[in-house]
């Protein structure tokens, strides 16, 4: 699935280069970027996004319709986790979970070597935003699933129900934040746009020292 885009060739310098060299031809320039995240994993990831922000932006709204669309939003976050768990399993290599998480061990070391300024890029989730991803998907499940349990005749108007949904809810998004300030902040360091990235599915070529 990995795809290298390489930098357009210059043919009017490959003629200089022809006439120059005697008919040698440059060396071939390495390429610039590499597709990380494929299409699902992107469409996975922005679909949740604004499913979870649907949800929350209909709480503020009144009325039926704003009360279902918070529902079936809630539903849409459920899909869209259940298909990226089974793509965590099957997927291409940094779409898996066994890519990106890392035991304690390695995940500590990382965050020691952050501290430091000495931390490697990885081309995939570092060992901290992996556990990020395995923090927000399991949260925005349970919230979800909170929200669906109060629908049930058995819960409904359970006082302790309505809390669990509306704590989770504020975990959920406290977690969406942590997270995209972390991407802001490794981009700056590596000097990448990692929200970007997410969009494109590119990412810019290993260089030494990077973790594939």
């Amino acid at each position: 699935m990995d795809q290298h885009t390489s930098p357009p060739r210059d043919s009017a310098a490959d003629s200089a280069a022809e006439s120059a060299g005697g008919g040698g031809r440059r060396p071939v320039t390495p390429a610039a970027t590499l597709r990380v995240w494929d299409r699902l994993v992107r469409v996975l990831h922005w679909t949740l996004v604004l499913s979870v922000l649907t949800a929350w932006l209909t709480t503020k709204l009144p009325g039926a319709t704003a009360a279902k669309v918070h529902e079936w939003a809630g539903y849409l976050v459920l899909a869209v986790i259940a298909l990226r768990v089974m793509w965590g399993l099957a997927g291409p290599r940094y779409a898996r979970f066994a890519q990106f998480v890392r035991g304690p061990a390695h995940t500590l070391a990382y965050a020691r070597q952050l501290v430091t300024h000495t931390e490697p890029r990885h081309l995939g989730h570092n060992p901290l935003g992996g556990w990020m991803i395995v923090a927000l998907l399991s949260c925005a499940v349970l919230t979800a699933a909170s929200g669906w349990l109060y629908t049930t005749d058995r819960f409904w108007g359970i006082e302790w129900v309505e809390t669990t949904h509306i704590w989770l809810t504020n975990l959920l998004l406290t977690l969406a934040a942590v997270h995209v300030a972390g991407a802001i902040f490794t981009g700056w360091r590596q000097r990448e746009n990692l929200i970007a990235a997410m969009f494109s599915g590119n990412k810019r070529a290993p260089q030494p020292g990077d973790i594939e």
